[in-house]
């Protein structure tokens, strides 16, 4: 299997502002994805609860696509939930919001991503303690997914998101801490553009423990927008023998239709 095109949709009103491609219209970014050639989308939801199963599968047959992925950040920016809060009723909380966007995702082959959710130490909570609480929770989740013949996706991010982890070699570090192994990492080009020395190299050392990657400018935009030299990124990927998706998490300038067909256009470029 080939290296894929995804592209994100979001429905969550408070992450207004945030890098999504398109906002707000499923079944009209869903048309728009399919007619610009994507092979799949990654939704944001506000909840498991936003989009009918149902009428999602039919969506998605009809235009053609897959689910890609679907993000859990919403616990955090809507629901202000993270799985390592210093109150355990919270923790669990957030622990049954990330198991319901699981359960979700996992009836079209999808998994769920933890990126925001993880949070970060302080608020009561020392690093000691919030990376026991995370990968406690992290174990749990990944074991939730099994069932539906999924891995669990665990995204690094950049310093002034977490401190928990924010290289790829500091996601592998944390995963090996995991009892479960049914987790793999994101790779967000942006947030490795903050943290690595040489992204090429980072993928290249993470290689079969990475499992998706935001496809995405140095500086968010869409890839192209930016300074990023994407030529060794996809060599190193092709190197390690990646097929997923390359899902642009990107911000929507000058408008979501733009990114989208830059972003198109930059994949077909450098995927031959």
């Amino acid at each position: 299997m080939s290296i894929r095109s995804c592209v994100t949709i979001s429905l969550v009103n408070e992450a207004r502002g945030g890098p999504f491609v398109y906002w707000d219209d499923l079944a009209g970014s869903c048309k728009k994805a399919k007619g610009l050639g994507f092979d799949a989308v990654e939704i944001f939801p506000p909840g498991a609860d936003a989009v009918d199963s149902a009428e999602l599968r039919k969506l998605l047959d009809g235009e053609g696509l897959a689910l890609a992925a679907v993000g859990t950040g919403a616990g955090w920016v809507k629901h202000k939930l993270q799985l390592a809060l210093p109150d355990a009723n919270d923790r669990q909380k957030a622990c049954d919001f990330v198991k319901s966007i699981i359960d979700f995702a996992g009836q079209f082959g999808a998994s769920a991503i933890i990126g925001s959710m993880q949070g970060r130490s302080g608020n009561g909570v020392d690093k000691a303690t919030h990376l026991g609480y995370l990968i406690e929770a992290l174990d749990t989740l990944g074991e939730h997914a099994r069932q539906y013949g999924v891995p669990l996706i665990y995204e690094p991010l950049n310093r002034y998101e977490t401190d928990v982890a924010n290289t790829v070699a500091a996601g592998v570090e944390l995963l090996d801490r995991v009892g479960s192994k049914n987790i793999v990492l994101l790779a967000d080009l942006f947030h490795m553009n903050i943290e690595e020395s040489n992204v090429a190299a980072a993928l290249a050392q993470g290689g079969a423990r990475i499992g998706h990657i935001h496809f995405v400018d140095s500086n968010r935009r869409a890839a192209g927008f930016g300074h990023t030299d994407f030529v060794p990124i996809v060599e190193a990927l092709q190197q390690i023998n990646y097929d997923g998706y390359l899902s642009a998490e990107a911000f929507a300038l000058p408008n979501s239709d733009a990114a989208a067909k830059q972003t198109i256009e930059m994949f077909r470029q450098l995927i031959k």
